[in-house]
C-alpha cells in the first residue's frame, strides 16, 4: 500500500510539473508581431568624403596643380526622415539631409611650386526611400536631387566666386539602422553625389562634373 501511495504521489508531482511547463509556454500564435518602423527618425552621424586628388580637370578649373588637391575629408551629416505609410514588405519614406565635409593640405616637408589648399563640400538633398524591416531596424536605398556648393582653394586665391555657386546635385545610396534601445540605435549610410559643372570664370575652364563619395556612421532617434 505504501508504494501504491508513493506511486500515486509521483503521478501527481509530474502532472503538476507538465501543468506548470505548459502554463509557461505562450503559443506562437499568441506573440505580439515586431513594430513597424516608426513615423520618424533623425540621423546625426560622422561622415568621410573622397574628394578627387588626381582629376586634371577639377584642379584646371581652379588654377591649381593636381598635387595641390587635398584628399581624403571629414565632415558631418544630419538627416531627418518620416515614414508615413506602408505597401507589403516596403514602408516608404520622404525626408532629407544636410552633409558637409572639409579637407586640408600643406606639403611636409615644402614642395617647390605646390601650394596648401583648403577643400570644402557642403549639401542639402531631399531624399525619397524605400525601407525594409520593422522598429527594431531597417535597410533602406533612397535618392533625390538638391543642391550643394564645393570650395577649391589654394593658398593665395582666397574667395573663388565660382565656389559659393549652387550646383544641381543628384544623390543616391543605401544604410540601414540597427536600434540597441527603445529609441536609440546604430546606423550607416554610403551616399554618392554627382554634381553639375560649374560655371566658367576669368579664364578658367568649367570644373567638370564630379562624383562625391560620402560614407557617413553614428546614431539614429525615434
Amino acid at each position: 500500500m505504501t508504494s501504491t501511495m508513493t506511486g500515486v504521489r509521483m503521478r501527481g508531482s509530474v502532472l503538476a510539473l507538465v501543468l506548470l511547463c505548459l502554463a509557461g509556454v505562450h503559443p506562437v500564435f499568441a506573440q505580439e508581431p515586431p513594430p513597424r518602423i516608426p513615423f520618424v527618425a533623425v540621423d546625426v552621424q560622422g561622415s568621410l568624403s573622397n574628394f578627387p586628388s588626381a582629376d586634371q580637370d577639377l584642379a584646371a578649373s581652379r588654377g591649381m596643380a593636381v598635387a595641390e588637391l587635398p584628399g581624403l575629408g571629414v565632415g558631418a551629416q544630419v538627416a531627418l526622415n518620416i515614414y508615413p505609410f506602408k505597401w507589403k514588405a516596403v514602408t516608404f519614406g520622404f525626408g532629407g539631409s544636410l552633409v558637409t565635409t572639409h579637407a586640408s593640405q600643406t606639403p611636409n616637408p615644402p614642395v617647390e611650386g605646390v601650394r596648401s589648399s583648403d577643400e570644402r563640400f557642403r549639401s542639402y538633398v531631399p531624399q525619397f526611400s524605400l525601407n525594409f524591416g520593422n522598429g527594431h531596424g531597417w535597410s533602406y536605398i533612397s535618392g533625390g536631387i538638391g543642391q550643394s556648393t564645393w570650395a577649391l582653394t589654394p593658398e593665395g586665391q582666397e574667395g573663388f566666386p565660382p565656389d559659393s555657386e549652387p550646383l544641381k546635385t543628384i544623390n543616391y545610396g543605401v544604410g540601414a539602422r540597427w536600434f540597441m534601445k527603445n529609441h536609440l540605435a546604430f546606423s550607416f549610410d554610403v551616399r554618392f553625389y554627382v554634381i553639375d559643372p560649374s560655371t566658367p570664370y576669368q579664364g578658367f575652364p568649367a570644373s567638370p562634373r564630379l562624383r562625391q563619395t560620402v560614407f557617413s556612421a553614428g546614431i539614429s532617434l525615434k
